[in-house]
């Protein structure tokens, strides 16, 4: 893609995201949303692949739905209160429209299945975009609206996309896919706790972002796509494949690493909320993801594909790694002992 519609376009991502999160107006917020949409759909679909193609079809349409749910709340939240300030969202048929709407953004379950498929259809580096930055705006408008929204849904909602990013992440070959799985099951974690401590919420998304952030660049680096080629890929950057096994693990949130913090605070929250019950059956979903993020770093590093077919190993590169890749690798893995620091501030 030509490198001036491609500053135009990550320009219009950063425009729509602030537009969004800084707007105390329904419209305004909508605005933001819109450009975003309108913003990355040449992004995902650059390679002129029918499989692109698709998934900027998908995403566009998902995307126009929930934008007119968003619409339609805040303007049956002004008809009952006059009132079209962000926070002011209390009619609760507004509340439960926009807590759709916001749902079917992000790609919580029910209104999941859009996202693996435009996941699976986007280059590396937009699907990186579509799994982060996207997800900002409509995390914003949750935060500013939490005191409104109705906690059980939030909690049946979360609860669901913990169980079905797991479940259906077991049997996927595609990583992009194994991602995007990965992305619904941390979104529930997200929704599971807004309503709660909406700050937990937004940490969560942060190190979710920073821990996604690494894993894509590492992959966008090695050119790797599916499990075969992972399995081999640790011929081609061998420190760096180790560092991959160890982001999948903190993304896994394994106790000494960065990942296991926002869980750690969550469970901690909910049982603060006499939400023991809630708290437990999280984290056990949660372990369906930990199975395929074990099963990623087992290809990562530490296996040869266990069959005949064979595959061409890949030359040594001798290029030096990207400094973002090693500043985002580090907090990935390192940022648990400053946890007390981090429990000050929230």
């Amino acid at each position: 893609m030509n490198p001036q519609a491609t500053l135009i376009f990550i320009t219009s991502l950063m425009l729509g995201t602030t537009i969004t999160i800084s707007s105390n107006h329904w419209i305004m917020a909508w605005t933001g949303l819109e450009i975003n949409t309108l913003a990355i759909l040449p992004l995902i679909s650059k390679s002129h692949h029918p499989r692109a193609i698709e998934a900027a079809t998908k995403y566009f349409l998902t995307q126009a739905a929930a934008s007119a749910l968003v619409l339609f709340s805040s303007m049956t939240n002004a008809w009952h209160t006059g009132q079209w300030d962000i926070t002011q969202l209390t009619h609760p048929t507004s509340c439960l429209i926009l807590t759709s709407a916001i749902a079917m953004k992000l790609g919580l379950v029910p209104f999941h299945f859009w996202f693996p498929e435009v996941l699976q259809g986007s280059p590396l580096t937009t699907g990186l975009i579509l799994s982060t930055i996207m997800k900002l705006p409509p995390i914003a408008l949750l935060y500013m609206t939490s005191p409104s929204l109705n906690p059980a849904l939030l909690t049946t909602l979360a609860i669901l996309s913990t169980a079905l990013g797991g479940w259906m992440g077991l049997n996927q070959t595609q990583i992009r896919k194994i991602l995007a799985f990965s992305s619904i099951s941390h979104l529930g974690w997200m929704a599971i706790i807004i309503v709660y401590n909406p700050k937990l919420t937004l940490l969560n998304f942060y190190l979710y972002a920073v821990m996604t952030a690494t894993i894509f660049l590492t992959l966008n680096t090695t050119k790797v796509l599916k499990l075969s080629t992972l399995m081999t890929a640790w011929t081609k950057a061998p420190s760096l494949n180790t560092m991959l096994l160890l982001a999948l693990l903190s993304l896994a949130g394994l106790p000494p690493l960065t990942g296991f913090l926002p869980k750690w605070l969550i469970i901690q929250e909910l049982t603060k909320q006499d939400m023991a019950l809630a708290a437990t059956l999280i984290s056990l979903l949660s372990l369906l993801s930990l199975f395929f993020y074990l099963r990623l770093a087992y290809c990562t590093a530490i296996t040869l594909p266990p069959h005949t077919t064979n595959h061409m190993k890949q030359w040594r590169t001798n290029k030096p790694t990207n400094v973002s890749i090693a500043i985002l690798t580090t907090i990935t893995i390192m940022l648990l002992p400053i946890a007390p620091m981090i429990l000050t501030i929230v």
